[in-house]
């Protein structure tokens, strides 16, 4: 895992870190889950994935972020290292965060799907009929 914690997000920053972690892997073809955020998108950005073909953005759609794995770490970050912390400052919450990097990383393994398309599918469906039964039953 390889994280940073910066005061704002734009492209500049984000350029910066994206060739920080493109780095390690010269020469192999990276792909980069990315969500709609306009800093993904700037000119100088764009620029830089031209002159690097070997890295590929795929953005998620819009309200699709559980497909965007990191989404599902910031969870467990979010729920073992974070929530009902009480920190005194904001460098305090950064060395937490930077803490529970270093943690994660001693013994990492990758996330690996476990549902099938068809199950992802039939709980699609399954919640659509959900809502559409909400919606009936609010409008009598």
């Amino acid at each position: 895992m390889l994280g940073e914690c910066k005061p704002n997000r734009n492209g500049t920053s984000f350029l910066a870190f994206l060739k920080k972690a493109v780095k390690p892997h010269t020469g192999k073809e990276i792909h980069v889950v990315l969500d709609n955020l306009s800093t993904h998108t700037t000119p100088d950005v764009k620029a830089w994935l031209a002159k690097n073909p070997h890295v590929h953005f795929h953005f998620t759609p819009g309200g699709s972020s559980r497909l965007n794995q990191i989404e599902i770490w910031f969870g467990i970050i979010t729920r073992q290292s974070i929530r009902r912390g009480t920190f005194a400052s904001v460098n305090v919450l950064v060395k937490q965060i930077r803490d529970y990097i270093n943690s994660w990383n001693e013994n990492a393994k990758p996330f690996t799907w476990t549902a099938t398309a068809d199950e992802i599918l039939a709980k699609v469906g399954l919640v659509q009929t959900t809502v559409k039964k909400l919606v009936n039953n609010n409008s009598k």
